[in-house]
């Protein structure tokens, strides 16, 4: 038993399963699916559609982090590829044509690659902090949204962009498809080629990888590019879930979500190895989170506090100093005496 809750992955999967065992207490249909019209519908398929945009910038967080890194834009890289698409869509001759959206959409994604390439170019060839580096496209970014949609709510309609949020692909949301699908993606890349080697090389030591030949300023180059596209593709899920542009609001936080998820996760800060069964883990538990803190009952005004709270308990439980000194605790704390005991003595 020891063995198993010393694995890197142990405790974000009970705390998983925990949140899941409270929202069955406080609602005992949380579990049921149903089928209705040929659509999956449920609570877990909330979670998990829901849960789609975080598990996406997750992803770009992970291989960013492992190179001791962070990106802060990701939130303003969203929410400018929202605006680029409906602004697109909004402005065409023939809003509601798939070519409109499909071109909205590539257009989009495309200027969060460029917006990947910039940051990239800060941290791997300028050598700004990466924190500084981001921080200014995250503070820069939303102004940008705002212009683009002249600080207007942008809306859109267009069938197939309706489609990303969602469309179902054999009964299951696309947006759920799109997400395991970079999930698999990435994890090809990174565990079956040298990508992923490199990009831990890179984090546990860049001075000594260079000195080997490896090229870390095209490996930071590359993973906040990959950041960029995967928040790229979760502004445009949740545009497309409201059918407009918010440049305010759209991915508001979700950088700060999308780190919480790789941290639980158990991929460290100080950068090298990383998991992405645990960012998939640490994205399920955030989203379920939001789901549970409605359901017992948690007031609106105190959820980011409780939300704060649950986060900081699951990172004590995976520390193993946080253990350590608990189990040294139990050993100390003496044990009772009883009286005839005493009277013996």
């Amino acid at each position: 038993m020891r063995k198993v809750l010393s694995h890197p992955l142990a405790w974000p999967a009970i705390a998983l399963l925990v949140l899941l065992v409270v929202n069955v207490i406080a609602q005992p249909e949380f579990f049921h699916l149903r089928m209705q019209d040929g659509h999956l519908y449920g609570s877990l398929i909330d979670i998990l559609r829901n849960g789609a945009p975080v598990l996406l910038v997750a992803l770009g967080m992970t291989l960013v982090i492992a190179t001791r890194g962070i990106d802060l834009s990701v939130g303003a890289i969203a929410a400018i590829a929202g605006a680029v698409a409906c602004v697109r869509i909004a402005g065409s001759a023939d809003e509601s044509a798939t070519s409109t959206a499909i071109a909205a959409c590539a257009l989009a994604l495309a200027v969060c690659v460029v917006l990947g390439l910039w940051n990239g170019f800060l941290v791997a060839v300028l050598g700004i902090q990466p924190i500084i580096a981001t921080l200014v496209l995250m503070t820069a970014g939303r102004g940008l949204a705002m212009l683009i949609t002249d600080g207007q709510i942008t809306t859109v309609h267009n069938s197939f962009f309706d489609k990303i949020s969602a469309g179902y692909v054999l009964t299951i949301p696309l947006a759920i498809i799109v997400a395991l699908a970079v999930l698999g993606l990435t994890a090809v890349l990174t565990r079956r080629t040298a990508l992923g080697m490199l990009v831990e090389a890179v984090g546990i030591n860049p001075e000594a990888s260079r000195l080997a030949g490896v090229r870390s300023r095209t490996i930071i180059w590359t993973v906040y590019v990959f950041s960029a596209f995967c928040a790229g593709v979760a502004g445009l899920m949740i545009a497309s879930n409201t059918n407009a542009a918010d440049a305010n609001n759209a991915g508001l936080w979700i950088e700060l979500d999308a780190i919480l998820a790789v941290v639980i996760g158990g991929t460290s800060l100080a950068g090298g190895r990383f998991s992405l069964t645990g960012t998939l883990l640490g994205a399920m538990f955030i989203a379920t989170l939001a789901v549970t803190i409605p359901n017992i009952g948690i007031p609106s005004e105190t959820n980011y506090l409780f939300k704060a709270v649950v986060v900081i308990l699951v990172c004590l439980l995976q520390s193993p100093k946080a253990r350590a000194a608990l189990r040294i605790r139990r050993r100390v704390t003496p044990t009772p005496v009883s009286a005839p005991e005493k009277a013996a003595a």
